[in-house]
């Protein structure tokens, strides 16, 4: 699958939301995305499909710790500052299901979070979790 297609006429398609809407920032500070421009869109470079922008908490943040996923740990090398609860980031879907299969998902913003989620999660599981339905 090409997450980047065109839509014919030279211009790249705007990356949609699980609710279909234009994609959303999720967050700027920090500055979160694969590609570190707020946004949590995947491309074929982007190998965890960090697609789905979360709110962090203490207990999700133990959690992904203890999974062997340390989000807490600044890593200036790959310019990640460490997370605080708080913190709004885009999560590896695959890790966010890990964390609902556990009872420990973090809240989501679903305008925020890519469509490419649905390959893997319910629309349904992340409506449980929305801090953004109106």
């Amino acid at each position: 699958m090409n997450y980047t297609n065109g839509n014919g006429n030279g211009h790249k398609a705007r990356p949609r939301n699980v609710l279909g809407g234009d994609l959303e920032s999720c967050c700027t500070d920090p500055m979160t995305g694969f590609y570190r421009d707020g946004y949590c869109r995947t491309g074929v470079d982007d190998t965890g499909r960090h697609t789905v922008c979360i709110q962090a908490t203490d207990e999700f943040l133990a959690f992904s710790r203890a999974v062997g996923n340390d989000l807490s740990t600044p890593m200036p090398q790959y310019d990640f500052p460490g997370l605080k609860a708080g913190d709004k980031w885009c999560l590896c879907m695959l890790r966010w299901k890990e964390a609902l299969e556990h009872d420990m998902a973090p809240q989501v913003y679903l305008r925020s979070t890519h469509e490419h989620a649905l390959t893997v999660l319910d629309l349904e599981d992340l409506k449980r979790y929305a801090l953004d339905l109106d």
